[in-house]
This record gives structure tokens, C-alpha cells and sequence, in this order.
């Protein structure tokens, strides 16, 4: 519920702080005190367009502020939660500045937002029926979530798998258009591929290969220098035996460790020489050995060389048109061969489709049809209860009538019966809301058969009916236009009705309405003979009686007006007490 909003440099209202309760809560004051501003205010906390000239004359901004409390399981918190971080836990604040230059910021749990975010939020949180402002009654589209609502969990269950059906459906056609439209695209797409793998699997190409390739073409080109460094240095380590008188490594170390052994005996630390020159010659024979055989494995094929040359030009050219690098070859290889399976079982995807769209269909038609008999049923349940209500707010010769028709189309869903319809996530139904605002006359959209005033009392007797608490906080600006007496009293006791559903705010000129509040709060003004000045009090007790006294025309200082005012509150007080929960005691 709307613990309190604050409203500061508003029109008349320089600073108010209106401290809201659970119940009914009723706002009154003397016409031109700025009870009006209240509403404005509330507009401007739920996304209404901002408008400078609200702007306080003299001052550089106007600022509402609405502290909400939210009960645990309501269905705002998801979004609140997700898109705000708010954890439910603390008050939620929502708040809009209006600049005299007519720019405007808007704030959700302290986050700056678009004015049309914070609509939405307000949306789900407060519902406003103004005299301008009746937008479940102009909407089309609302005048089904109306019906709905009042049908119950029975037809939401129903609808809800409708739409299941119906979502299902619709993505399902969607896919087949995109395959169909898109099978030449596919065909082609296909075929390159295809060519592709094929070219690829026709070298089957190694990852690293063009590397290895390339060292062993440098090879082949140069074998016979390379023969000539191999065995030149093979003989300079271990002898040619075709020239044994060659010096090489391996006899200069032999008559190195000749020399030294013979000297040994003279000198005991020389050994340590000579086990060093075995250690050498080992490692130089080892070495010997690894160069002649790197000489005798020098391969000297002309055709060899040739066959390299042959592939690494073929894996360069796979490089070109799939590369750069043959990594990347191999990789297109795999992707590509993944696609073309996907693209080639096209076909089938479409029969799938086509047979899963041929058993959907008469489901949801089925769906469509029974929703809509469901709504039918609704629909003139409602009627009757909203006509019944409307006949306690001073319009007995009223009847509202709910229609529900199919949304027939020449091409669209068919039905079991052959009609064809146009479907929606929604159903197949057009819902209107008609009033005939007397007897005699023909049921006419509502918007365009009553009054503003009349309009209001509709919105209330429609939330009566069918309020469910999803929306915590009804607002209703001049609810009671037009009327007075006895169905001024009903229009209370109305609004004390849905009370017990939901918080309810109303501004109200009638001491009749204001008589079945929960808490009363009161727009007074003051003037200091230059600036006009509104605040917002509650009253209680004899504070009460005396407004209550004034709104009945009389002198709010006269025994006889407050004793009328007394008199009128113990009515109001005992119709709760024979329709509802007791009202809390002044």
C-alpha cells in the first residue's frame, strides 16, 4: 500500500506530507484548497506526462515522492527484484521532479529511470480513476483483462493453455516460412559447402604438415651439400678410409692419452687428464657415428622432391581459399561438414514441422473455442453484478453489458465448426464493455455513454466486483460528481467495500463518502495576504465533526451542523458494521 506521499512546490501546495493508511482513506477540503494536486501529484508518481505549469509559481522544481510497502507475494517484486535490485525488505520509494523549464526526472528504489518505467512499475502497484484519467474503461485491450479477472483461476488456467498452444504455434510457422523462403539460399549454401569438403577430403590434410613439408623440401634441394658437409665432418672425426693418412679427431686424441699414460707414473695428478681424454673420445666416436649415419640417410630422390613440391602447392592453394593457416583448414573442415548436415536434413525439419503443425492446430482451435465460451459465460455474469452495483450509485436505469465476440477474419485459425478467426496470444475474442446509461436506450462503448463522473462510478462498481488484491491501491477523483443523498451514502459504502480488498484513496466533496473513511485527511489553505498556501492534515474526533459539519453546508462551529455530522458518521458506521468488518472507531 501507499504509505505516504510528499508533494512539494505543486500548484497552492508548498510542502504536504499525506500520511495514507490501510482502509479507505478520504481527502477533502474547500474548493480551490488543492485537493486536485493531490491527484496531480499521484500522476506524476505513476509516469503522467510532467507538465511545468504544475511548477509552484516562483520555485525551480516541483517534487512528488510515494513510500510503498508491498505485501510478499505480489506480482511486481520479480521485476522490481530483477531490474532494481530491491529486496523487498525495505519501503519502495518512487519518486518525480518536474523542472519550471519543464524537464523532468523520475526515480525507482533510488535508480533514475524513464518516466514510462515508472509507469509501468505504477501500473501494477496503483490503479487511478479520475474523471480524465479512466483508462481501464478507454483501453480495449483492458476490458478483457477486466473479464478475465473477474472469471477467475478456472478461465486462467484455460488461457493459459491457449497461449501455450497458441506460442507454440506461431514460432512453429515462423521456422517453416524462414525454411522455406530462405531454400534457395540453403541450396546454395549447401552446394558450396559440399565443394568445399570435398576439395579438402580429397588431400586429407595433416595439422602441421605444410611445416614438416617445408623442412623436407629445404632437404631434397640441398642434399649434396648437405652429403658433403656430413661425411666431410664424419672423416675429420673418425678418418676417410679412402685417404687413412688423414689426421682426424679421434687418432689426435688417441696420441694425446698415449702421451699422458706414459707420464702418469711420473705424476700421479695426470690421470685425472687422462680419464677426461677417455670421456672426449667416447663422445667424439659417439658423435662420428651420429654424422655418418645423418650422411648415409641423405635421400637423393628427384621424384620425392617433386612430390613435395606437388603437395605443398596443393595445401597452399586449401590455405588461400580456407586459411590462412592450415589449422584453420582443418577447423572450416569440421564446421563446414556439421552445416552441411544440418543444411541437407532441411527438408526433413519442414515435414517435422508440417505434422507437428498439423496436430497442434485443431488443439488450439479447441482451446480458442472453449476460452471463449468460458468468457461468454464471464461476461454475463458480470454484467448482471456491475449493473447490480451501479444501481446503489445514483444509476438505477443503467445496465452494463459485457460483450464477447469472435474475432472472425477471412483468413486466420479455423474452427471445429469451419468459421475462421483471427487468433491472438489472447484468444479469439473481442471484448467491449457497453453501458445503456438509461432504459430504453441501445448499449453504446462505455467511454462514449457516460459522463465523466458516470465513468468513475462504472470503474468503482467493476472494482468491487471483481477486484481479486492483485492492485494494492485504488485511487477514485471525484467519484461522487453529481450526486447526492442516499446514493451518495451507497457510493461510501462502496468505496468501504472494496476497502476491505485493497487500500483506497478518494477525493471527495461529499460528507456522505467521507463519512465511511478509515482516515480523513483534510487540504487547507491559508493566505498571508500575498501567497496562497496549501497543507494536508488528518483529523480525527471533534476536528472531524467540524469538517464533516462544513461539507453539509453548515457552520462548522454550530452544535446543530456537528451534531448532523455525529449523526451522519454512527450511520455510516453502523451500514459497515451490518455489510463488512467493523470500521475502526473515531
Amino acid at each position: 500500500m501507499l504509505k505516504e506521499i510528499r508533494i512539494r512546490n505543486m500548484g497552492v501546495i508548498a510542502d504536504a506530507t499525506l500520511e495514507l493508511s490501510p482502509g479507505l482513506n478520504v481527502v477533502t477540503g474547500e474548493t480551490g484548497a488543492g485537493k486536485t494536486m493531490v491527484v496531480s501529484g499521484l500522476g506524476l508518481l505513476l509516469g503522467e506526462r510532467a507538465d511545468a505549469d504544475r511548477v509552484r509559481t516562483g520555485e525551480k522544481r516541483a517534487v512528488v515522492e510515494g513510500f510503498l510497502d508491498l505485501p510478499d507475494d505480489h506480482a511486481a517484486l520479480a521485476t522490481l527484484r530483477d531490474e532494481f535490485e530491491f529486496d523487498g525488505d525495505e519501503e519502495l520509494i518512487l519518486s518525480r521532479t518536474v523542472a519550471a523549464g519543464g524537464r523532468s526526472r523520475a526515480h525507482v528504489a533510488g535508480r533514475s529511470v524513464p518516466a514510462s518505467v515508472l509507469a509501468q512499475v505504477g501500473h501494477d502497484l496503483v490503479a487511478v480513476h479520475g474523471q480524465a484519467d479512466q483508462w481501464r474503461l478507454k483501453r480495449p485491450e483492458e476490458h478483457r483483462e477486466v473479464l478475465d479477472s473477474f472469471a477467475g483461476a478456472e478461465l486462467a488456467a484455460l488461457a493459459e493453455q491457449y497461449r501455450e498452444g497458441f506460442v507454440r504455434l506461431k514460432a512453429l510457422r515462423a521456422e517453416r516460412r524462414e525454411l522455406t523462403q530462405k531454400a534457395q539460399e540453403r541450396a546454395q549454401r549447401l552446394t558450396m559447402l559440399e565443394a568445399g569438403i570435398a576439395r579438402i577430403d580429397e588431400l586429407e590434410p595433416v595439422e602441421g604438415e605444410d611445416v614438416e613439408l617445408a623442412a623436407e623440401s629445404e632437404r631434397l634441394t640441398h642434399a649434396e651439400d648437405l652429403l658433403a658437409a656430413g661425411t666431410g665432418a664424419a672423416g675429420a672425426l673418425a678418418g676417410d678410409e679412402t685417404d687413412p693418412d688423414q689426421p682426424n679427431a679421434l687418432a689426435l686424441l688417441a696420441h694425446a692419452r698415449s702421451v699422458l699414460d706414459s707420464a702418469v707414473s711420473l705424476d700421479a695428478s695426470l690421470g685425472e687428464y687422462v680419464t677426461r681424454l677417455k670421456e672426449i673420445q667416447t663422445l667424439t666416436a659417439d658423435l662420428a657415428a651420429d654424422v655418418s649415419g645423418y650422411a648415409s640417410g641423405i635421400d637423393m630422390d628427384p621424384a620425392r622432391l617433386a612430390d613435395v613440391h606437388q603437395r605443398r602447392a596443393a595445401l597452399t592453394a586449401l590455405m588461400k581459399a580456407f586459411g590462412p593457416e592450415l589449422s584453420d583448414v582443418v577447423a572450416w573442415r569440421t564446421a563446414a561438414g556439421v552445416e552441411a548436415e544440418e543444411l541437407a536434413g532441411s527438408d526433413d525439419r519442414v515435414s517435422a514441422i508440417d505434422a507437428e503443425i498439423a496436430s497442434l492446430t485443431p488443439k488450439v482451435a479447441d482451446l480458442a473455442l472453449r476460452l471463449h465460451d468460458a468468457r461468454v459465460e464471464a461476461a454475463t455474469k458480470l454484467g448482471q453484478d456491475v449493473t447490480a452495483e451501479l444501481a446503489h450509485l445514483a444509476m438505477g436505469s443503467a445496465r452494463l453489458e459485457v460483450a464477447v465476440t469472435l474475432n472472425e477474419a477471412e483468413a486466420g485459425l479455423e474452427l471445429g465448426d469451419g468459421r475462421i478467426v483471427k487468433p491472438t496470444e489472447h484468444g479469439i475474442d473481442d471484448v467491449a464493455l457497453l453501458l445503456a446509461a438509461n432504459k430504453g436506450m441501445a448499449p453504446k462503448p462505455v467511454t462514449k455513454a457516460a459522463s465523466g463522473g458516470e465513468l468513475s462510478r462504472v470503474m468503482l462498481a467493476l472494482e468491487v466486483v471483481s477486484s481479486t488484491g492483485e492492485v494494492p491501491t485504488f485511487v477514485f477523483d471525484e467519484v461522487d460528481a453529481g450526486v447526492g443523498g442516499e446514493a451518495a451514502v451507497d457510493i461510501g459504502a462502496r468505496l468501504a467495500k472494496l476497502s476491505e480488498q485493497a487500500q483506497v484513496i478518494v477525493v471527495t466533496h461529499l460528507a456522505q463518502v467521507a463519512a465511511f473513511a478509515d482516515n480523513h485527511l483534510v487540504v487547507h489553505k491559508s493566505h498571508d495576504g500575498a501567497v496562497t498556501e496549501s497543507g494536508v492534515t488528518s483529523v480525527t474526533g471533534e476536528a472531524r465533526h467540524e469538517e464533516l459539519a462544513r461539507m453539509l453546508g453548515g457552520d462548522a462551529s454550530s452544535a446543530v451542523a456537528v451534531e448532523h455530522a455525529k449523526q451522519l458518521l454512527a450511520s455510516s458506521e453502523a451500514i459497515r458494521r451490518e455489510t463488512m468488518s467493523p470500521a475502526p472507531v473515531r
